[in-house]
C-alpha cells in the first residue's frame, strides 16, 4: 500500500501475554522516539479473554479495528492447551488471508553466538495450509487422522511471493523444500508449481532438495541457501531452526503478509516465567516492528532503527539471553535496552554493514497473485471405503467385500495404513482396525453417485462399519489418486 511519507498511518496494536507488555512497550518507544508516523488503536487479546471463554482470544469489535487499519503489530499471546481453544496466530492469518510469513534469519557474529557467522536465510513459508488447516477426524479405536490440504493457488501465491521478494531484496536464488518423493501429490503439486514460476525469473537461480536433506544442509551450511520457500508445517519448524542456529529465536521478526492486510510480530512466545522482571529482549518484536515500517512505506524510520539496534548490540549493550562474557559489555534489561536503541538513533553501525530500505517505487498496476485454474474434465473410476473393524482379518474382510461388489464396482485392494494387505499380504506386516477398501468398475469406465451409494448399501448389509469415502477420480485422463504401497 503507499502511503502519504507524512500522514500518519493506522495501525492495531496488541500487546498479549506474558513479557508481551514489556516487549512492546520498548518496542513502541524505539520507533516512536525514531519519528515512526503511526496512529495506534489498541486492542486486547489472548489470555484475559480466553479465561473469560472466548475460544477464539479475540472480541468481535477488535477484528473492526484489523480490517480498517489493516496493519496488526502484535506481541506474543499464552494459548491454553485443549478446551476447544483455536490458535489466535492461525486464526488471525487465516481469517485475514496473510498468505506468506516472512522470517529473516541473520547471524551478528561476534556479539551474538552463532557457529555460523555469515548466515543470512530468509524463510518464505505457506501461511494458511498444509496440515494447519486443523482439520482432524478420530476414525477407529487405533486411528486418528489429520487432513493434508495443499492447493495449487495457494502454492502459485506464496511461491511468486517468494520470487517478488527476492527480486525487491537482491536476493539471488530462491530455494524449494518439499517431501515429494513420498507425498507425491501435495508437495508433488507445490514442486511442479515452484518449477513453473521459477520459469517467469530466469536471473533467479532455483534450487529444490527434499525437506529431510535440505534441512540437514540448513543446519550445518545456511550460507548455501539466500530465500527458502516451504509448505506450511516445514517453514513454521525450519524457520525456527534458521533464527537459532543464526544465533537466537529471540532475535528474530517476522511480518504475515496478505492481500489486503498484514500482521507483525516476533517468532518467539510468550514466556511467561519471564514476565515482569524486565528480563525480556524486545528484539524479536522491534525487528518485526522494522518490516511493518517498511511495509507501510516508512523505510526512513525502518533503517533508522534497524541501524541503531545494530549500533547497540556492536556496542555491547546485551540483555540476559544473549550476555557473553568477553564480548558483551554490559547487562541490561528491557527497559535500559530500548534506552540504549533510542540513544543510539541517527548511528551507523561499524561491524555490521548499515541497513538501507528503499522506497517503495510508485504505484503501477498488481501483478495477479495466481492464475486461475481452468476446470478439467472430472470423471470419477471407483472409490476408496475405509471400515473401521478390530474382530475380522483382510482375508475375512475381504470376503465380506466381494460378496457386496455390484456390477459397477468390485473390490480390488485392500491396505492397512497405506500398506497392502490384500491381496496377497504378508503376515509379518502390522495392521490394525482401520481399513482402505479401494473399488474401481470391472469395466473400466466411470461410476456414478448411484453407483457408490448401492455399493454402500450391500456393504452395510454385510454389517460393516464405514468410516468414510474418497471418490478416485481423473482430472483430463489423469489420474487424481496415488497407489497403495506394496500394491
Amino acid at each position: 500500500m503507499m502511503m502519504n511519507s507524512q500522514a500518519l498511518v493506522p495501525i492495531t496494536v496488541a500487546k498479549g501475554d506474558g513479557i508481551g507488555p514489556e516487549i512492546m512497550d520498548a518496542t513502541l518507544a524505539i520507533i516512536q522516539a525514531a519519528g515512526a508516523r503511526i496512529a495506534i488503536e489498541e486492542i486486547a487479546i489472548g489470555e484475559k479473554l480466553y479465561t473469560k471463554g472466548i475460544l477464539t482470544g479475540i472480541e468481535d469489535s477488535s477484528w473492526e479495528s484489523l480490517r480498517r487499519t489493516k496493519v496488526f503489530l502484535k506481541a506474543p499471546i499464552t494459548t491454553p492447551q485443549g478446551g476447544g481453544v483455536k490458535s489466535l496466530n492461525v486464526t488471525t492469518r487465516k481469517t485475514l488471508g496473510l498468505y506468506a510469513n516472512i522470517r529473516p534469519c541473520v547471524s551478528y557474529d561476534p556479539f551474538v553466538r552463532t557457529k555460523h557467522p555469515t548466515m543470512d536465510v530468509v524463510i518464505v513459508r505457506e501461511n494458511e495450509e498444509d496440515l494447519y488447516a486443523g482439520i482432524e477426524y478420530r476414525q477407529s479405536d487405533d486411528v486418528y487422522q489429520c487432513l493434508k490440504l495443499i492447493t495449487r493457488p495457494g502454492s502459485e501465491k506464496i511461491i511468486r511471493y517468494a520470487f517478488e521478494y527476492a527480486v525487491a531484496n537482491n536476493r539471488k536464488k530462491v530455494t524449494c523444500f518439499t517431501k515429494d518423493n513420498i507425498m507425491k501429490m501435495t508437495d508433488g503439486i507445490f514442486h511442479k508449481v515452484f518449477d513453473q514460476v521459477g520459469e517467469e525469473y530466469p536471473d533467479i537461480e532455483k534450487e529444490h532438495w527434499i525437506v529431510d536433506i535440505g534441512a540437514a544442509k540448513l543446519a550445518d551450511t545456511p550460507e548455501a541457501f539466500d530465500v527458502i520457500v516451504m509448505p506450511n508445517l516445514y517453514g513454521d519448524i525450519l524457520s525456527d531452526v534458521a533464527a537459532q542456529i543464526a544465533g537466537s529465536v529471540g532475535l528474530a521478526g517476522s511480518a504475515n503478509i496478505g492481500d489486503h492486510c498484514a500482521m507483525f510480530e516476533a517468532i518467539h512466545g510468550s514466556a511467561p516465567r519471564r514476565a515482569g522482571q524486565n528480563l525480556a529482549n524486545p528484539s524479536g518484536l522491534l525487528l518485526g516492528a522494522v518490516q511493518m515500517l517498511v511495509h507501510i512505506d516508512q523505510p526512513d524510520v525502518a533503517a533508522n532503527v534497524h541501524n541503531a539496534w545494530l549500533k547497540t548490540l556492536e556496542d555491547g549493550i546485551h540483555t540476559y539471553d544473549i550476555f557473553k562474557e568477553g564480548i558483551s559489555k554490559q547487562k541490561v534489561g528491557t527497559k535500559e535496552f530500548a534506552q540504549a536503541v533510542i540513544e543510539r538513533l541517527g548511528q551507523q553501525p561499524v561491524s555490521f554493514k548499515p541497513v538501507v530500505y528503499n522506497a517503495k517505487p510508485p504505484a503501477t498496476e498488481k501483478k495477479p497473485t495466481f492464475t486461475p485454474t481452468v476446470p478439467a474434465k472430472k470423471e470419477t473410476m471407483g472409490v476408496d471405503v475405509y471400515v473401521h473393524s478390530h474382530t475380522l482379518n483382510a482375508g475375512q474382510l475381504a470376503e465380506k467385500l466381494l460378496a457386496a461388489a455390484t456390477p459397477n464396482l468390485k473390490l480390488k485392494i485392500i491396505s492397512s495404513r497405506g500398506q497392502k494387505v490384500w491381496p496377497n499380504g504378508f503376515a509379518e506386516t502390522f495392521t490394525v482396525d482401520h481399513w482402505r477398501c479401494r473399488h474401481f468398475n470391472p469395466s473400466g469406465q466411470p461410476v456414478t453417485l448411484a453407483d457408490i451409494i448401492a455399493l454402500l448399501t450391500t456393504i452395510n448389509a454385510q454389517g460393516l462399519d464405514v468410516i468414510k469415502t474418497e471418490n478416485l477420480c481423473t482430472f483430463d485422463g489423469v489420474e487424481g489418486w496415488t497407489g497403495v504401497q506394496g500394491g
